[in-house]
């Protein structure tokens, strides 16, 4: 991953005065196939887009045509071009860097040729450093209906400071969402100028009148999500993402045992959050998403570190420590 610009053109004008007898007209074609080259290799994300329309093939809100289904494929192909087309940041990604998530949209109804409502779904993956594991970031859906217009033949528009759609203004927000989740994992608070991106996101689809933008609306709209990552409260936050993925999960082919004390720290990190605002959403869905991996780690732990997992996932999230079966006994 490098920093924003593109090395490989830079390297080859610098040795382009070597070539000095081909002509200019080839050294640019050169330059401009590597500067394509790196471009299209730039994006960030790899995500995978599933747009599930079965309930409305059950009913008249299909409009039973044939050819309507090709609504669903283009809605899905607008959604992947939107999150894996676009520069979100700007620093270079390698392929093998692309992050890894997933989208999915479960359509319940139609009440109009373009205004859809459904659930969404939204998951984050990260590679673990020397292994072919990966470890889930994110893996939430939206309890609320998600309302959104969506038109084939028309583009979907964003950016920060204007609300057009919406379905773009929500890819956008959790696109930023997961790029500051994932760049906290790897260093400490690397996350925060996605977070803040998101924040304005957020601000701007406010007034919009659709439902999941508000503090008002319950403790799983998107606001809080955003808040509890911009929110100096919750600092530890951010750090226990490091702690569990860099210093804990990263670590686990060198030295077990430090790793195991990393992820402990993460749920020390959670634990003082939640001391300080019982029940954050954040916290709850970080707890969610680890659990059975916290099972499978520390299952051959000495008792004491498992009984320090249990007891501190209990009071985190009570409803998750019963699902570390191997720590039942201890309770």
């Amino acid at each position: 991953m490098k920093g924003q610009g593109c090395f490989f053109l830079q390297d080859n004008s610098k040795k382009s005065i070597i070539f000095a007898g081909e002509s200019m007209r080839r050294i640019l074609s050169i330059l401009l196939i590597m500067f394509c080259f790196c471009v299209a290799q730039g994006q960030e994300f790899r995500c995978a887009v599933q747009v599930n329309y079965q309930k409305l093939l059950t009913t008249t809100q299909a409009y039973e045509s044939a050819n309507d289904k090709k609504v669903f494929d283009a809605m899905k192909q607008a959604i992947e071009d939107f999150v894996n087309g676009r520069r979100w940041t700007n620093m270079e990604f390698e392929q093998q860097e692309q992050i890894d998530c997933g989208i999915a949209l479960i359509l319940n109804t139609r009440s109009s040729a373009t205004d859809f409502a459904g659930q969404l779904q939204i998951q984050l993956r990260r590679p673990v450093y020397n292994s072919t594991y990966t470890t889930g970031l994110f893996n939430y859906m939206e309890s609320g209906t998600f309302n959104f217009s969506f038109n084939e033949s028309q583009s979907l528009d964003f950016d920060l400071g204007n609300f057009y759609s919406n379905l773009s203004s929500t890819l956008g927000y959790y696109c930023y969402l997961m790029l500051g989740m994932y760049f906290d994992s790897f260093s400490p608070n690397g996350g925060e100028p996605f977070y803040q991106l998101a924040q304005q996101v957020q601000q701007a689809a406010e007034g919009s009148g659709y439902v999941g933008w508000k503090s008002s609306e319950g403790q799983k709209s998107r606001y809080w999500f955003m808040e509890n990552h911009t929110n100096s409260a919750y600092a530890p936050l951010h750090q226990a993402y490091y702690d569990y993925h860099r210093m804990g999960l990263d670590m686990m082919t060198k030295d077990q045992t430090k790793a195991r004390q990393g992820i402990v720290a993460a749920l020390r990190d959670l634990q003082a959050v939640h001391r300080k605002r019982p029940n954050v959403l954040s916290v709850t869905q970080f707890v969610d998403v680890k659990i059975q991996e916290l099972g499978s780690i520390f299952t051959p732990a000495p008792k004491e570190e498992q009984q320090t997992v249990y007891d501190l996932v209990k009071e985190i999230s009570p409803i998750n420590a019963v699902k570390i079966k191997e720590f039942n006994s201890k309770k």
